[in-house]
């Protein structure tokens, strides 16, 4: 039995839609975009039919891309049906772009709906046989790193899945933060050489004195302060995989023992005259154009031949919008798992405005400002007040206004404790929806108590019902 939710003002809509699915299934008809998304944080609904009608008169310069958002906010993988009159094909098809899994017109065709409910279930379907595809071929700690709706990225995963059994070697292309450390690990963890070491080296946080040192190793006496022989990254990166991340700042020297360790699998220690081998299967990650580099004399091209045998570039997270509700439902799992709390969903705004930002520093940055907003957040969501001004260049906040100088400081004080109180009540209440009993719950206090605190501040229940 689904349940469906029908978003529109017309109620023959509504009813007629219930005809197509009855008694098989549960149709419930909300008027407004706020009033469903209330629905929608209280259960789960398997589809949803929105009426273009209902979110024209919601401001914002895409008013349909942010009801969709907001939905998927609450159910990233929620398929939603745009419903519109026959002269706005356009932005029926504009809402299939914005994330909408298809679209129908209005007056109701009962076969139409019922082709287009049997081809979401068919991609349904599909999805759900690749997903276990997927979890027999990926290891099952690695089923959330690999979701993706990004064509890019399941090409990336496609090609990680080729060549992770064989030994051949693998340059990751990528911005900063894009996750390529991540990647390496998870193509080291599905080869046939799992049960040896991952080594990790950045080479770019090495002093270019000590690469050679850290890669290779050195015996005692090799310089000033080596009082004992160490063993290399290549030594005890045998039987495993070696991982060197910025791989274009190693020096001159250190390329050519690169290039003769990548050629015949020997080396040997600073200092050193004995010839040692390797076996150990190198990924290498840069965030700059290696072609580029050695075409202008700054990267040896021999070694950037030898390292450019299996070439994946990675996408930036800009580029890649589809994914930020996936990777946020994912950081908030572990989020919730480490840090004991229960959070589980974004406020539409905030969903709204990450597929908005450019993500200079891609995932990390994700990661890293979630993380800051898990820790402040004392409701069920993750709200705007727990996130930077940055993230809405359109919203004025508390860190972006001018400070008043020309009172005394324990007003100033006053002020400022009173706002915060303030803005902490309205994100407390949006969370729990004005209840009452569950917000003084999870800010530690009585019902008593929130209730004075709403009466100072004027604040209503009623007004966060919707």
């Amino acid at each position: 039995m689904k349940n469906i939710l029908v978003i529109s003002g017309n109620e023959q809509l509504t009813a007629d839609i219930r005809a197509v699915f009855a008694p098989s299934s549960h149709v419930h008809g909300q008027a407004t975009l706020e009033s469903a998304l209330c629905f929608l944080a209280e259960k789960r609904y398997d589809l949803v039919f929105l009426s273009l009608d209902a979110v024209a008169a919601s401001s914002g310069k895409n008013p349909c891309m942010d009801a969709i958002q907001a939905m998927k906010g609450y159910y990233p993988t929620i398929e939603i049906i745009a419903v519109a009159e026959r002269e706005d094909i356009r932005k029926a098809v504009h809402a299939v772009k914005a994330g909408a899994s298809d679209y129908v017109t209005v007056p109701i065709n009962r076969e139409e709906i019922k082709l287009v409910v049997e081809s979401i279930n068919e991609q349904v379907m599909m999805r759900s046989e690749l997903d276990y595809l997927r979890g027999k071929s990926w290891h099952s700690d690695s089923l959330q790193i690999v979701r993706t709706k990004n064509a890019a990225m399941q090409e990336v995963y496609g090609k990680v899945r080729s060549v992770a059994p064989t030994r051949a070697t693998v340059l990751l292309y990528g911005e900063t933060g894009t996750g390529k450390g991540v990647m390496a690990s998870l193509i080291h963890r599905h080869s046939n050489r799992k049960e040896g070491r991952f080594i990790s080296v950045h080479c770019g946080a090495i002093p270019d004195t000590l690469l050679e040192s850290e890669l290779f190793g050195h015996e005692k006496g090799a310089f000033t302060g080596a009082i004992k022989r160490k063993l290399g990254k290549f030594e005890l990166a045998r039987g495993g995989t070696i991982f060197l991340d910025e791989v274009a700042t190693i020096t001159s020297s250190a390329q050519i023992k690169l290039l003769q360790a990548l050629q015949g699998g020997t080396f040997s220690r600073v200092g050193g005259e004995d010839v040692l081998s390797t076996d150990a299967r190198i990924i290498a990650a840069t965030n700059v154009d290696l072609g580029k580099m050695s075409q202008a004399g700054d990267f040896r091209k021999d070694l950037f031949y030898r390292l450019n045998v299996f070439p994946v570039e990675i996408p930036p997270l800009r580029k890649r919008p589809e994914d930020i509700p996936l990777l946020a439902e994912s950081f908030l799992h572990r989020l919730n798992r480490d840090m004991q709390k229960s959070i589980h969903s974004l406020h539409p705004e905030v969903l709204a405005a990450m597929q908005e930002y450019p993500w200079p520093g891609n995932i990390r940055e994700l990661e890293n400002l979630m993380e800051r907003a898990y820790i402040l957040e004392a409701s069920n969501a993750l709200t705007p007040s727990g996130f930077p001004a940055e993230l809405f260049p359109g919203r004025q906040g508390l860190s972006t206004a001018p400070m008043a100088t020309g009172i005394g400081l324990s007003e100033a004080r006053r002020r400022a404790v009173e706002d915060f109180e303030r803005r902490y009540l309205e994100s407390l209440l949006t969370g729990y929806r004005g209840k009452i009993g569950s917000a003084a719950k999870s800010a530690g206090i009585t019902p008593r108590q929130l209730n004075k605190l709403m009466s100072r501040y004027g604040l209503r229940k009623e007004a966060f019902k919707d």
